[in-house]
């Protein structure tokens, strides 16, 4: 009978049945060590870390994003601004018109028309402000004579309001020197979000291959695709959301017309831009459409006004959505919630604003990466 050969490396050779280096000897055959633990409880711990590991990334980018806001709060809008005002450059350039001259052409196309809309929205608001106001002030004041507890009248509220204000008069003052910085703090990001749209319009192939330039050639391919498919689902968003957002509000305006609302078109114009916060800002235009019309035009008109209102939300669930946004990243309900409330939690308003846009892009670089690599 021959020597017996253990199979794979052993240290010399032991007793029979005792561990020897990483195998032992049984039976004349070498049988491998069993791990630790089991195969599922590895690998559950493997994914662990990397979720960790992920979480920290994400938690050291958003705080970084904080830090660093005066700057990341233009490259956000510009990068929204570029996502809707793309198509326009691209058929300038069509045109054969060069493209620095396309840029700026887009650019002022972009300023004209947000220009033109502020001007639009302010001077309805000023035009029809004080009628909106004294429908809002009488509905506030029915409801607090039928549900609210004494002191919670409007003019409780406005003589505890000017008690407050007598005694802070100092903190009011400083509030006020804020909030003009706040103001030339906005007037500056707008100014260069601006540049950075005519820059990112001009100069896109330019950037695309920096962003490339600084992952190994190996993942550079990979790294592009995920950069179009992000960008893709941000320009259908923007694309959809702000034709989507126009057809609400000349509907509900003229909805608001016909029933001889007052401040028929402010209302429009604060739906349009509320239609830009998903669910939230379209409750919060239409509650407010509803209570001018209580207000003014009694319980009657306020029930057709909310068939109205009804009536635009299922047109947009149901024909405009499926139709206009088919293209771009479908995204379930309560994920958008959670961004918003997210987005809230982190940024305030404009994290309401930037919220839904930025989940839409990483649902395209996560569905980028599945079709990859399933």
């Amino acid at each position: 009978m021959g020597p017996v050969t253990p199979v794979g490396p052993v240290t010399p050779v032991g007793p029979v049945g005792v561990t020897v280096g990483r195998g032992s000897w049984s039976a004349g055959r070498v049988q491998p060590v069993q791990p630790p633990l089991p195969e599922p409880v590895r690998r559950t711990a493997a994914w662990c870390a990397a979720a960790l590991l992920v979480t920290g990334v994400a938690a050291v980018g958003v705080w970084l994003c904080i830090v660093l806001k005066a700057a990341v709060t233009p490259l956000l809008l510009a990068l929204l601004g570029t996502a809707l005002l793309r198509p326009v450059y691209r058929r300038l350039v069509r045109a054969r018109l060069n493209r620095s001259l396309a840029a700026g052409l887009t650019c002022a196309v972009l300023v004209a028309v947000v220009g033109g809309a502020l001007y639009i929205v302010v001077a309805s608001l000023v035009d029809n402000g004080e009628q909106i106001t004294a429908s809002l002030r009488a509905a506030g004041t029915s409801l607090t004579r039928h549900f609210g507890a004494a002191g919670t009248s409007l003019d409780d509220i406005g003589a505890h309001a000017r008690r407050l204000l007598s005694k802070f008069g100092g903190t009011a003052a400083s509030g006020v020197i804020s909030g003009l910085s706040v103001v030339a703090e906005m007037f500056a990001s707008a100014v260069l979000a601006l540049l950075l749209v005519f820059f990112f319009l001009r100069d896109a192939g330019r950037w695309l291959r920096a962003l490339v330039s600084l992952v190994p050639a190996e993942r550079g391919q990979l790294l592009e695709a995920m950069a179009r498919r992000a960008f893709g689902a941000v320009e259908g968003f923007m694309r959809g959301t702000t034709l989507i957002a126009l057809i609400d509000a000349i509907c509900i305006t003229v909805g608001l017309l016909i029933l001889r609302v007052p401040g028929a078109i402010g209302l429009g114009a604060l739906v349009f831009v509320g239609a830009y916060i998903p669910y939230l800002g379209a409750v919060i235009s239409g509650a407010v459409a509803i209570l001018v019309a209580l207000a003014d035009r009694g319980f009657a008109i306020a029930l057709w006004a909310l068939g109205v209102v009804i009536a635009v939300q299922l047109l947009e669930g149901h024909v405009l959505q499926p139709l206009v946004q088919s293209r771009t990243v479908q995204m379930h309900p309560a994920a958008v919630l959670l961004a918003l409330t997210a987005g809230a939690t982190v940024a305030g308003i404009l994290g309401l604003l930037l919220a839904v846009p930025l989940t839409a892009a990483a649902f395209g670089v996560v569905a980028e990466l599945r079709r990859r690599y399933r």
